[in-house]
């Protein structure tokens, strides 16, 4: 619809309140200002004829216009609806028609000067009369419009709640069904129950079964109501049952078909890997049995798969083993290098003791993902399925992919020409193990790597592998042989004894390593009397260990050799020894070296003396007076006697702590006239000092205490700062500097 129009466009319409003629229009253009306005402009191009927005025609003449020119149809562009929504086909059609009107409703109200309910009234009449150009899908679906419903369209646009306005009566009364309301819904529950269990049950054995749970008659809530009817017909129950494996599919097939819903409904991970850019950054490993037979039987394909370049090394194996996994990693690595991570399953041969000690030994993270997850290692998983699917499929005794694919195998033969034949006459077998490894090598060296990958943007393996700059980390191939070597019993642990390790029954003498040491070790698959010694961290290499029996040497000769050897390296080990020895026995005592360590560490400390009271008891006086008895024989003291005799001793004994007492005193006194002397030294002859305050002997008493502390402190110091430091004047003042600290002392 155009919303500009000339004089002569304006006279040709004939609307209402408008001149037929082009002349008229002028006239009209002229007596309303038209001319002047900003919704008059001149047409561009040859000629120049003057345009008039539609807005400026009269109310009818608009009417008239829009009505005769304006078309319902879907807008060039749609408002953004919300992506978490989903809608059906039917509620999608609701929707776009909806926003057709509401579109259509904004052109056609766009420059009428009338208000909005008036243009909702006009609007919605002339829809309901049919004067409105409308395309038919969106007639069919609204077929008549109210006012209500326009205005309620318009704000649900207006507030981007779009898909507000999709509406899908199927939809509206899903859920509303006989067998998903009868029973307050356990019904429904119970036949999910059921197809859970056996998917294959009919409607007739669920309608038996429902029966049997719940009577011949439900209760169905209808409109508030409760009602009681007959159970339903089979009919009924087929639909029934299809609308719930509809809507619940993902869950019955995650209960029904674990395996297909993990391939094809569980998450995939998509772009957790593209953290690995570079080569041997991952490698991941998986093992599968060969869809085809060989002479000797089926073989197990071992994959090992560079994540970075999607490079691939194959090994064959009758069985899984943890040495087939080893070597399956010695060739990886012969080829490419030493990666630094490789992630597994968790199969015996994966965690096996031999594969993790392996993995420690070249400095490889191992990596295992969880149990019954193989889409944690999918790259490897998927490698396998193309070489099933793209090899295996081309050698002589393919069994199939599957045990239909080995019946339709089987079948084209007839029973009677498969009657007596072998297995491997039945399926053509005629290839060898080492001939299908090197069919093997073959395909991924010559096929596989040069072909392009999605997952590398279009590039071959082995071309992602050329472009890389990262250095290769080798490994000499005789290292990486004897990392592979069978260890010694379970652990490869063993202690050194003086008849050499035993293993397996047998001592392998080793003449270099002492008794009692510990070490680890590995057998020479090549050699059965030679093993390796190693520290039992397997960092260092210690020796070889010789079984003289099972390595055809005499064992005395080897003996022998082995004596004369340990007794040369114990002599040699042992002669520096010896010397210091001698040194040693030449110089001071061990105890004299030991006394006068302990004199350097005793303290610097004068012990002050106690106070003594005497003890006696009834054997002690009995000591007592024997030894009177000795001093005095031929005069026999009696228990008056004895009693004087130890009052005597008393009165000596006191003698001696009073004159102890007196020289202490007469030493402190000494030392107080010193101190005192020294503190008025400095002052004039006709100046009288002070008595001396408690601050400067408890400074003095701190000084004395630091000098004790050096060693440097005198006895009559010592002794006047131990009596000094149990006076209660030194208790307060040290309470009082804990409390100001040492700005009381200042």
């Amino acid at each position: 619809m155009k919303d500009w129009l000339t004089a002569r466009e304006i006279a040709i319409e004939a609307l209402p309140d408008m001149p037929a003629d082009e002349s008229g229009v002028w006239r009209v253009a002229q007596r309303e200002g038209w001319n002047g306005s900003s919704l008059a402009r001149k047409r561009p191009g040859r000629g120049g004829a003057t345009e008039y927005h539609v807005s400026l025609l009269p109310t009818l003449a608009q009417v008239a216009y829009q009505q005769r020119h304006i078309v319902i149809e879907l807008p060039v562009k749609l408002p953004k609806a919300s992506p978490e929504t989903s809608l059906s086909a039917r509620a999608l059609e609701e929707r776009d028609a909806r926003l057709a009107i509401v579109a259509a409703f904004e052109k056609f109200s766009r420059g009428m000067q009338l208000g909005y309910a008036t243009r909702v009234q006009v609007f919605t009449d002339k829809y309901n009369a049919g004067s409105l150009n409308i395309e038919p899908w969106a007639l069919e679906i609204i077929p008549s419009l109210s006012k209500r419903s326009l205005a309620r369209w318009q704000s649900q646009k207006r507030d981007g709640k779009v898909n507000a306005l999709a509406h899908d009566p199927a939809q509206a009364r899903k859920g509303t069904g006989v067998l998903e309301t009868a029973e307050a819904g356990a019904v429904r529950a119970f036949m999910l129950a059921l197809i859970a269990q056996q998917p294959h049950l009919s409607g007739h054995h669920v309608r038996t079964l429902c029966r049997s749970e719940f009577g011949d008659t439900l209760k169905v809530l209808s409109k508030g109501v409760e009602t009681v009817i007959e159970m339903p017909p089979v009919r009924t129950f087929q639909h029934a049952l299809k609308g719930l494996k509809e809507s619940h599919k993902v869950e019955l097939l995650k209960l029904t078909n674990p395996d297909r819903y993990r391939s094809h409904m569980a998450p995939a991970g998509v772009g957790m890997l593209r953290h690995i850019t570079e080569p041997n950054q991952l490698w991941q490993i998986d093992a599968s049995p060969v869809d085809a037979l060989c002479t000797d039987g089926r073989h197990s394909v071992y994959a090992c798969i560079d994540i970075a370049t999607r490079r691939s090394v194959w090994l064959l194996s009758r069985t899984p083993r943890a040495s087939a996994v080893a070597l399956l990693i010695r060739k990886a690595i012969l080829e490419w290098g030493v990666p630094d991570v490789i992630k597994t399953d968790n199969g015996s041969d994966f965690v096996a003791k031999d594969t993790s000690r392996l993995f420690l030994s070249l400095g490889i993270e191992a990596e295992t993902s969880d149990a019954y997850s193989p889409e944690q290692k999918g790259h490897v998983e998927r490698v396998i399925k193309t070489f099933q699917h793209d090899m295996a499929t081309l050698l002589p005794g393919f069994v199939g992919h599957s045990v239909s694919d080995r019946k339709a195998i089987e079948s084209r033969k007839s029973f009677s020409q498969r009657l007596g034949e072998t297995e491997a006459e039945v399926f053509g077998v005629t290839l060898t193990g080492p001939q299908l490894q090197k069919h093997v090598d073959d395909w991924a060296s010559t096929i596989y790597q040069h072909r392009p990958h999605a997952g590398l943007k279009g590039a071959t393996p082995f071309a992602a592998a050329l472009a890389s700059t990262k250095p290769v980390r080798k490994v000499e191939q005789r290292a990486l042989d004897l990392l592979l070597m069978p260890v010694a019993g379970d652990s490869g642990q063993r202690i050194v004894t003086k008849r050499g390790v035993r293993i397996g029954g047998d001592y392998y003498q080793t003449a270099t390593i002492m008794p009692g040491t510990a070490v680890f070790v590995r057998m020479d698959p090549n050699d059965a009397g030679r093993a390796y010694a190693f520290a039992q961290d397997g960092a260092e290499f210690l020796g070889d260990a010789i079984c003289p029996n099972l390595a055809g040497i005499h064992p005395e000769t080897f003996h022998r050799a082995a004596k004369e050897i340990r007794a040369d390296l114990v002599n040699e080990q042992a002669r520096d020894l010896k010397a210091d020895m001698k040194r040693l026995a030449k110089g001071k005592p061990l105890i004299e070296r030991a006394l006068e360590v302990a004199r350097r560490d005793a303290p610097n400390v004068i012990p002050l003396p106690k106070r003594e009271e005497p003890h006696t008891t009834a054997q002690i006086d009995a000591a007592i007076a024997a030894l009177s008895e000795q001093l005095n024989p031929t005069q026999p003291l009696d228990a008056a006697a004895a009693a004087a005799h130890r009052r005597l001793i008393d009165d000596m004994r006191a003698e001696e702590e009073a004159e102890l007492v007196a020289s202490t005193d007469a030493i402190l006194m000494q030392r107080r006239a010193e101190i005192e002397a020294e503190r008025t030294a400095h002052l004039p002859a006709n100046v009288v000092a002070l008595p001396e305050t408690a601050m400067e002997r408890y400074r003095r008493a701190l000084l004395f205490r630091d000098r004790m502390n050096t060693g440097e402190l005198s006895a009559p110091d010592a002794m006047w700062l131990g009596g000094y430091v149990m006076s209660a004047e030194f208790k307060a003042q040290s309470v009082i500097h804990e409390d100001f600290g040492d700005a009381y002392l200042s």
